[in-house]
């Protein structure tokens, strides 16, 4: 009668060590999980991990899903995998960020760098599944993404805030042209070479995600004028490119009883809980014991 739910055959005792961490009063303990496949090997069980082993037993179900964030159950898996997946989500998964800056004009009192690196870090609504990275190849419409900010102050009027919105995508790609043609008669060369428009790539604009970011203020008399090429890249290279604003696991909570808690008691405890994590169980018996606490199955608070 040893068998457990995923078919090992460890007793009670050993498979809570091996799937749970417990709460001490003074520490947590049984916080390491079984790397090596002999852990168990005297008692016939394999702990070894296999692709196949798991699929099986992996699971992933999804709390909660909106625009800004994602709350996921990662069930079957130890702790060393969790925290893989934590740190693949900040410095692994791709995004789009603007690299290169060409300043053709900056007369704020921002120098050309630091605009740059706040331009940098402007979130891109692109999804960067469309584009490739980009070698050491030109600059196209399938690996590069332009934007245009050209921004001046009357003089003799109030300080303007520039502000992300102002950044303007060009589907065409870049509008400055490189040193003058030999013959007049040919096209002038831009930094970009696109074969064809975003536009038609592309089923919604490729603007930024928020509108209202202070990139700098200017005083009157004083003008941007910029072009900015966002390009694919990850957030191990510059933390621009890091998908996540932060990235973080924990253990999923386990409120187990060590004893019956009935009547009284109970209602005590159910009050008590800062936190609601009680309920009471009607035992159906009538009479004195008639119910008895019981502890939900916790979610992240």
């Amino acid at each position: 009668g040893m068998e457990n739910r995923d078919g090992s055959s460890l007793p009670d005792f050993l498979e809570l060590q091996r799937t749970r961490v417990l709460c001490k009063a003074d520490a947590p303990t049984h916080t390491e999980g079984f790397q090596y496949s002999g852990a168990f090997a005297a008692m016939g069980v394999d702990t070894s991990v296999s692709v196949e082993k798991f699929c099986k037993n992996f699971k992933i179900e999804i709390n909660r899903l909106t625009d800004e964030d994602m709350e996921f159950d990662m069930i079957g898996v130890d702790a060393s995998i969790a925290n893989a997946f934590r740190r693949i989500l900040i410095a692994e998964v791709p995004t789009m960020a603007i690299e290169k800056v060409f300043m053709v004009d900056n007369t704020s009192v921002i120098a050309d760098e630091v605009l740059s690196h706040r331009l940098g870090l402007i979130p891109l609504d692109a999804d960067p599944r469309l584009f490739d990275y980009i070698s050491d190849d030109v600059p196209n419409e399938r690996n590069t993404i332009v934007y245009k900010l050209h921004v001046s102050c009357e003089k003799g009027s109030q300080r303007l805030t520039v502000k992300s919105g102002q950044l303007e995508w060009l589907p065409e790609g870049s509008q400055l042209t490189m040193a003058s043609p030999a013959q007049s008669g040919d096209n002038q060369r831009t930094y970009t070479s696109f074969g064809q428009s975003q536009q038609n790539t592309s089923e919604r604009p490729l603007g930024v995600k928020y509108n209202d970011i202070t990139i700098a203020r200017l005083g009157p008399g004083q003008a941007i004028e910029l072009e900015a090429h966002a390009v694919k890249g990850v957030g191990k290279v510059h933390a621009k490119w890091s998908p996540v604003a932060t990235a973080w696991y924990r253990m999923l909570p386990e409120v187990v009883l060590l004893k019956e808690i009935k009547n009284g008691d109970a209602e005590e405890l159910v009050k008590r809980c800062p936190v609601n994590v009680f309920d009471i169980e009607d035992l159906g018996k009538g009479g004195e014991e008639s119910s008895c606490c019981k502890a939900k199955i916790m979610h992240p608070l």
